[in-house]
């Protein structure tokens, strides 16, 4: 049971609607960016804690929302997102 909500998860997070292209250059652009500017702060260290929880219990609250990933709600389109009929999960 586990190994197939891990592999719905990393299915999920490597689909190519998931999130646009465009989002995602923009996203990592922003980290590195980030990291660069502000690797030697002070606050650095808390900055990453408090963004990895948040990042954590938004991912939580849409799993819960779309029910594992298998409806839609908000900007999560299952049409778009749902397995292929292939796979196992």
């Amino acid at each position: 049971m586990i190994s197939r909500m891990l592999l719905r998860e990393i299915e999920v997070a490597f689909s190519k609607y998931s999130q646009p292209v465009w989002f995602r250059i923009v996203k990592w652009i922003t980290i590195v960016l980030g990291v660069y500017l502000f690797h030697d702060h002070h606050l650095f260290v808390f900055a990453l804690l408090v963004l990895l929880i948040l990042s954590v219990a938004i991912h939580l609250l849409w799993r819960h929302k779309t029910k594992g990933w298998t409806q839609s709600w908000i900007g999560w389109k299952y049409e778009k997102n749902k397995p292929k009929e292939s796979d196992p999960v």
